[in-house]
Protein backbone atom coordinates (compact mmCIF):
# COMPACT_ATOMS: atom_id res chain seq x y z
CA UNK A 1 0.00 0.00 0.00
CA UNK A 2 1.23 3.61 -0.77
CA UNK A 3 0.00 6.96 0.30
CA UNK A 4 0.53 10.20 -1.48
CA UNK A 5 0.50 12.69 1.05
CA UNK A 6 0.76 15.61 -1.82
CA UNK A 7 -2.26 13.99 -3.15
CA UNK A 8 -4.03 13.16 0.16
CA UNK A 9 -7.65 12.13 0.27
CA UNK A 10 -8.74 10.20 3.60
CA UNK A 11 -12.01 8.81 2.64
CA UNK A 12 -10.47 6.65 0.05
CA UNK A 13 -7.69 5.45 1.77
CA UNK A 14 -8.61 1.55 2.07
CA UNK A 15 -6.53 -0.61 4.20
CA UNK A 16 -6.15 -4.50 3.81
CA UNK A 17 -3.37 -5.56 6.77
CA UNK A 18 -3.92 -5.02 10.35
CA UNK A 19 -0.67 -2.89 9.95
CA UNK A 20 -2.32 -0.95 7.49
CA UNK A 21 -4.93 -0.41 9.52
CA UNK A 22 -3.13 1.20 12.24
CA UNK A 23 -1.31 3.72 10.08
CA UNK A 24 -4.28 4.70 8.33
CA UNK A 25 -6.22 4.63 11.70
CA UNK A 26 -3.56 7.18 12.78
CA UNK A 27 -3.19 9.78 9.50
CA UNK A 28 -7.44 10.27 10.76
CA UNK A 29 -6.28 10.96 13.92
CA UNK A 30 -3.62 13.37 12.87
CA UNK A 31 -6.23 15.06 10.99
CA UNK A 32 -8.83 15.15 13.62
CA UNK A 33 -9.41 18.09 15.18
CA UNK A 34 -7.18 17.41 18.45
CA UNK A 35 -3.68 19.29 18.98
CA UNK A 36 -2.10 16.00 20.57
CA UNK A 37 -1.60 12.43 20.02
CA UNK A 38 -1.20 9.69 22.50
CA UNK A 39 2.46 7.89 22.22
CA UNK A 40 3.81 4.70 24.15
CA UNK A 41 7.22 4.22 24.95
CA UNK A 42 9.22 1.21 24.48
CA UNK A 43 9.72 -0.10 27.78
CA UNK A 44 13.49 -1.28 27.26
CA UNK A 45 14.86 0.28 30.40
CA UNK A 46 11.61 0.50 32.53
CA UNK A 47 7.42 0.06 32.34
CA UNK A 48 6.30 1.20 29.08
CA UNK A 49 4.08 4.38 29.44
CA UNK A 50 2.00 6.48 27.27
CA UNK A 51 1.75 9.66 27.25
CA UNK A 52 0.23 12.68 25.29
CA UNK A 53 2.29 14.93 22.10
CA UNK A 54 1.81 18.43 21.04
CA UNK A 55 1.52 17.52 17.16
CA UNK A 56 2.82 21.10 16.30
CA UNK A 57 6.29 19.69 18.56
CA UNK A 58 6.36 16.88 15.71
CA UNK A 59 5.96 18.44 12.67
CA UNK A 60 9.04 20.69 13.70
CA UNK A 61 10.90 17.68 14.72
CA UNK A 62 9.87 15.80 11.59
CA UNK A 63 11.11 18.88 9.60
CA UNK A 64 14.21 18.85 11.25
CA UNK A 65 14.89 15.13 9.93
CA UNK A 66 13.85 16.19 6.63
CA UNK A 67 15.96 19.01 6.25
CA UNK A 68 18.85 17.54 7.13
CA UNK A 69 18.66 14.66 4.79
CA UNK A 70 17.38 17.28 1.90
CA UNK A 71 13.91 15.15 1.16
CA UNK A 72 11.10 16.78 -1.16
CA UNK A 73 7.79 16.77 -2.14
CA UNK A 74 6.96 13.68 -3.76
CA UNK A 75 9.90 11.88 -2.46
CA UNK A 76 9.13 7.57 -1.47
CA UNK A 77 9.92 6.94 2.38
CA UNK A 78 9.31 3.48 3.76
CA UNK A 79 7.08 2.98 7.11
CA UNK A 80 8.22 -0.40 8.32
CA UNK A 81 8.25 0.50 12.11
CA UNK A 82 5.35 -0.23 14.79
CA UNK A 83 3.26 2.78 15.03
CA UNK A 84 2.14 2.47 18.43
CA UNK A 85 5.43 3.81 18.99
CA UNK A 86 7.14 7.72 18.42
CA UNK A 87 9.50 5.92 15.77
CA UNK A 88 6.93 4.46 13.72
CA UNK A 89 4.39 7.76 13.94
CA UNK A 90 7.17 9.79 12.78
CA UNK A 91 7.48 8.25 9.71
CA UNK A 92 4.23 9.13 9.05
CA UNK A 93 4.93 12.65 10.08
CA UNK A 94 7.60 13.07 8.21
CA UNK A 95 5.53 11.84 4.92
CA UNK A 96 2.88 14.42 6.09
CA UNK A 97 5.05 17.80 6.64
CA UNK A 98 7.12 16.90 3.41
CA UNK A 99 4.37 15.76 1.23
CA UNK A 100 5.78 12.40 0.29
CA UNK A 101 4.69 9.16 -1.05
CA UNK A 102 4.27 6.52 1.75
CA UNK A 103 4.71 3.06 1.05
CA UNK A 104 3.64 0.94 4.14
CA UNK A 105 5.51 -2.67 4.65
CA UNK A 106 5.04 -5.11 7.55
CA UNK A 107 7.47 -4.02 10.57
CA UNK A 108 8.62 -7.84 10.39
CA UNK A 109 12.59 -8.65 10.94
CA UNK A 110 12.42 -8.45 6.76
CA UNK A 111 10.51 -5.51 5.61
CA UNK A 112 12.58 -4.73 3.05
CA UNK A 113 11.25 -8.52 1.33
CA UNK A 114 9.26 -7.15 -1.16
CA UNK A 115 11.26 -3.95 -2.46
CA UNK A 116 11.82 -4.07 -5.63
CA UNK A 117 12.67 -0.36 -7.04
CA UNK A 118 14.74 2.36 -5.41
CA UNK A 119 12.95 4.43 -2.44
CA UNK A 120 14.52 8.05 -0.79
CA UNK A 121 13.67 7.38 2.90
CA UNK A 122 13.62 5.15 5.09
CA UNK A 123 14.05 4.46 9.16
CA UNK A 124 14.92 0.64 10.36
CA UNK A 125 16.04 -0.65 13.55
CA UNK A 126 19.62 -2.81 13.25
CA UNK A 127 17.94 -6.25 13.47
CA UNK A 128 15.89 -5.45 10.42
CA UNK A 129 18.73 -3.75 8.73
CA UNK A 130 20.80 -7.12 9.65
CA UNK A 131 18.10 -9.12 8.01
CA UNK A 132 17.80 -6.67 4.66
CA UNK A 133 21.32 -6.29 4.04
CA UNK A 134 20.58 -7.39 0.22
CA UNK A 135 17.88 -4.63 -0.47
CA UNK A 136 19.79 -1.42 1.38
CA UNK A 137 21.65 -0.62 -1.57
CA UNK A 138 18.08 0.48 -2.72
CA UNK A 139 17.57 3.32 -0.06
CA UNK A 140 18.96 6.45 -0.86
CA UNK A 141 18.81 7.84 2.88
CA UNK A 142 18.65 5.24 5.92
CA UNK A 143 18.52 5.93 9.27
CA UNK A 144 19.06 3.16 12.26
CA UNK A 145 17.81 3.52 15.68
CA UNK A 146 15.95 1.28 18.76
CA UNK A 147 19.38 0.15 19.42
CA UNK A 148 22.73 0.62 19.04
CA UNK A 149 24.23 -0.28 15.45
CA UNK A 150 27.25 -2.61 16.67
CA UNK A 151 30.84 -2.81 14.89
CA UNK A 152 29.90 -6.02 13.08
CA UNK A 153 26.74 -4.95 11.72
CA UNK A 154 28.44 -1.34 10.41
CA UNK A 155 30.85 -3.85 8.35
CA UNK A 156 28.54 -5.89 6.57
CA UNK A 157 26.71 -2.76 5.54
CA UNK A 158 30.57 -1.08 4.08
CA UNK A 159 30.97 -4.30 2.32
CA UNK A 160 27.41 -5.16 1.20
CA UNK A 161 27.14 -1.52 -0.60
CA UNK A 162 31.08 -0.96 -1.51
CA UNK A 163 30.18 -4.39 -3.89
CA UNK A 164 27.15 -2.75 -5.00
CA UNK A 165 28.50 0.69 -5.70
CA UNK A 166 26.03 2.28 -4.00
CA UNK A 167 24.80 5.99 -3.24
CA UNK A 168 23.27 5.09 -0.15
CA UNK A 169 23.60 7.16 3.00
CA UNK A 170 23.17 5.55 6.14
CA UNK A 171 23.09 7.00 9.67
CA UNK A 172 22.52 6.32 13.54
CA UNK A 173 20.25 7.91 15.43
CA UNK A 174 20.22 9.19 18.64
CA UNK A 175 17.08 9.98 20.42
CA UNK A 176 14.24 8.78 22.83
CA UNK A 177 10.33 8.97 23.01
CA UNK A 178 10.83 12.67 24.97
CA UNK A 179 12.69 14.09 21.71
CA UNK A 180 9.92 12.73 19.64
CA UNK A 181 12.66 10.29 17.92
CA UNK A 182 16.43 11.50 17.48
CA UNK A 183 17.83 15.10 18.12
CA UNK A 184 21.35 13.84 16.83
CA UNK A 185 22.81 11.72 13.64
CA UNK A 186 25.81 9.87 13.28
CA UNK A 187 26.86 8.78 9.91
CA UNK A 188 28.10 5.92 9.32
CA UNK A 189 28.13 5.58 5.52
CA UNK A 190 29.53 6.18 3.32
CA UNK A 191 31.81 8.17 6.36
CA UNK A 192 31.64 6.32 9.87
CA UNK A 193 32.35 8.97 12.21
CA UNK A 194 33.00 8.10 15.77
CA UNK A 195 29.95 11.74 17.26
CA UNK A 196 26.83 12.17 16.76
CA UNK A 197 25.95 15.56 15.12
CA UNK A 198 23.60 17.32 17.10
CA UNK A 199 20.01 19.10 14.77
CA UNK A 200 19.63 22.71 15.21
CA UNK A 201 18.32 24.83 17.89
CA UNK A 202 18.97 22.13 20.03
CA UNK A 203 21.64 22.58 23.11
CA UNK A 204 23.50 19.52 25.07
CA UNK A 205 25.11 19.43 28.34
CA UNK A 206 26.70 17.13 31.02
CA UNK A 207 25.09 16.96 34.58
CA UNK A 208 26.99 15.75 37.41
CA UNK A 209 27.05 12.40 36.64
CA UNK A 210 28.87 13.05 33.23
CA UNK A 211 25.32 12.30 32.33
CA UNK A 212 23.45 14.30 28.76
CA UNK A 213 21.04 17.38 29.45
CA UNK A 214 19.17 18.17 26.57
CA UNK A 215 17.67 21.22 25.96
CA UNK A 216 15.40 21.29 22.52
CA UNK A 217 12.47 23.99 23.62
CA UNK A 218 10.96 23.00 20.08
CA UNK A 219 10.31 19.81 21.02
CA UNK A 220 9.82 19.24 25.19
CA UNK A 221 8.80 22.19 27.32
CA UNK A 222 11.69 20.78 30.16
CA UNK A 223 15.26 19.54 29.87
CA UNK A 224 15.75 16.36 29.94
CA UNK A 225 18.06 14.70 31.68
CA UNK A 226 19.31 11.32 30.78
CA UNK A 227 20.69 8.49 31.88
CA UNK A 228 22.85 8.60 29.08
CA UNK A 229 27.09 8.90 29.88
CA UNK A 230 28.57 11.28 26.69
CA UNK A 231 31.89 12.54 25.93
CA UNK A 232 31.18 16.73 24.81
CA UNK A 233 33.75 17.81 22.11
CA UNK A 234 31.95 20.88 21.02
CA UNK A 235 28.29 22.34 21.14
CA UNK A 236 26.81 20.07 19.06
CA UNK A 237 28.57 16.65 18.72
CA UNK A 238 29.37 14.19 21.12
CA UNK A 239 30.34 10.29 21.82
CA UNK A 240 27.93 7.90 23.56
CA UNK A 241 29.71 6.22 26.11
CA UNK A 242 26.82 4.13 27.53
CA UNK A 243 23.73 4.10 30.33
CA UNK A 244 25.03 5.20 33.52
CA UNK A 245 22.26 2.40 34.06
CA UNK A 246 24.25 -0.35 32.69
CA UNK A 247 27.34 0.43 34.57
CA UNK A 248 29.00 -2.47 36.01
CA UNK A 249 30.99 -1.64 39.45
CA UNK A 250 33.42 -4.84 39.78
CA UNK A 251 35.84 -4.26 42.75
CA UNK A 252 35.60 -0.81 42.41
CA UNK A 253 36.31 -0.28 38.99
CA UNK A 254 33.99 0.98 36.61
CA UNK A 255 33.23 -0.65 33.88
CA UNK A 256 30.68 0.35 30.85
CA UNK A 257 29.30 -2.39 29.30
CA UNK A 258 28.40 -0.95 25.52
CA UNK A 259 31.79 -0.35 25.06
CA UNK A 260 33.15 -3.84 25.99
CA UNK A 261 29.70 -4.62 23.70
CA UNK A 262 30.97 -2.12 20.56
CA UNK A 263 34.63 -4.11 21.47
CA UNK A 264 33.42 -7.54 20.98
CA UNK A 265 31.15 -7.58 18.07
CA UNK A 266 34.35 -6.36 16.56
CA UNK A 267 35.50 -10.46 16.55
CA UNK A 268 32.44 -12.43 16.30
CA UNK A 269 29.16 -11.74 14.77
CA UNK A 270 26.39 -12.47 17.24
CA UNK A 271 24.81 -10.60 19.76
CA UNK A 272 26.39 -9.77 23.03
CA UNK A 273 25.94 -8.10 26.10
CA UNK A 274 27.87 -7.85 29.17
CA UNK A 275 26.27 -7.72 32.39
CA UNK A 276 27.43 -7.51 36.58
CA UNK A 277 26.03 -10.40 38.44
CA UNK A 278 25.89 -10.32 42.26
CA UNK A 279 29.17 -11.22 43.88
CA UNK A 280 30.65 -11.33 47.46
CA UNK A 281 33.52 -10.55 46.62
CA UNK A 282 33.74 -8.31 43.76
CA UNK A 283 30.57 -6.24 44.47
CA UNK A 284 29.47 -7.03 40.77
CA UNK A 285 30.63 -9.94 38.66
CA UNK A 286 31.46 -9.25 35.45
CA UNK A 287 30.16 -11.88 32.77
CA UNK A 288 29.32 -12.10 28.84
CA UNK A 289 26.02 -13.45 27.76
CA UNK A 290 26.33 -14.61 23.82
CA UNK A 291 22.98 -14.96 22.55
CA UNK A 292 23.24 -18.70 19.74
CA UNK A 293 25.01 -22.17 20.73
CA UNK A 294 27.70 -22.58 21.97
CA UNK A 295 30.31 -23.13 19.53
CA UNK A 296 34.38 -23.69 20.00
CA UNK A 297 34.59 -21.10 17.04
CA UNK A 298 33.00 -18.33 18.42
CA UNK A 299 34.74 -19.12 22.01
CA UNK A 300 38.09 -18.99 20.26
CA UNK A 301 37.35 -15.48 18.29
CA UNK A 302 36.36 -14.00 21.81
CA UNK A 303 39.38 -14.85 23.24
CA UNK A 304 40.97 -12.76 20.35
CA UNK A 305 39.39 -9.81 21.51
CA UNK A 306 41.97 -7.15 23.25
CA UNK A 307 40.42 -6.11 26.09
CA UNK A 308 42.15 -2.47 27.82
CA UNK A 309 42.00 -3.57 31.12
CA UNK A 310 42.53 -6.96 32.93
CA UNK A 311 39.51 -6.68 34.27
CA UNK A 312 37.41 -6.28 31.68
CA UNK A 313 37.58 -9.79 30.64
CA UNK A 314 34.38 -11.31 32.01
CA UNK A 315 34.92 -14.05 35.00
CA UNK A 316 32.50 -16.12 32.15
CA UNK A 317 31.02 -17.15 29.22
CA UNK A 318 26.96 -17.64 28.92
CA UNK A 319 25.18 -18.65 25.78
CA UNK A 320 21.32 -18.28 25.20
CA UNK A 321 19.68 -19.52 22.53
CA UNK A 322 17.48 -16.26 22.18
CA UNK A 323 17.88 -12.89 24.46
CA UNK A 324 14.60 -11.04 25.32
CA UNK A 325 13.97 -8.18 23.71
CA UNK A 326 11.14 -4.86 22.91
CA UNK A 327 9.18 -4.80 19.39
CA UNK A 328 11.59 -2.94 18.58
CA UNK A 329 14.53 -5.29 19.19
CA UNK A 330 16.19 -3.51 22.18
CA UNK A 331 17.99 -6.10 24.41
CA UNK A 332 15.57 -6.30 27.51
CA UNK A 333 18.80 -5.94 29.74
CA UNK A 334 16.65 -6.31 33.33
CA UNK A 335 14.96 -9.57 31.93
CA UNK A 336 18.31 -11.25 30.69
CA UNK A 337 19.75 -10.62 33.91
CA UNK A 338 17.21 -12.33 35.68
CA UNK A 339 16.72 -14.87 33.51
CA UNK A 340 20.60 -15.82 33.93
CA UNK A 341 20.04 -15.43 37.46
CA UNK A 342 17.31 -17.44 37.38
CA UNK A 343 19.32 -20.76 35.44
Amino acid sequence: MMIDFNNLEINNLYSQTEFEKKVVFFIKEWFSGTDTVSVQTSGSTGTPKIFEIEKAKMLYSARMTCNFLDLKKNDIALICLPIEYISGKMMVVRAIERKLKLVIAEPTLKPLENLISEIDFCAMTPLQVENSLDKIHLIKNLIIGGAAVSESLKIKIKQTLQLSDSQTNIYETYGMSETLSHIALKEIFPNQNQFFTVFENISISLDERGCLKILAPNLNNEILVTNDLVEITDENKFRFLGRIDNVINSGGAKIFAEELEALAKKEIPNEVVFLGLKDEILGKRLIAVIEGNESAEIIESFQKIQFEKKYHKPKQIIFVEEMPRTSNGKVKRIELRQMIESN
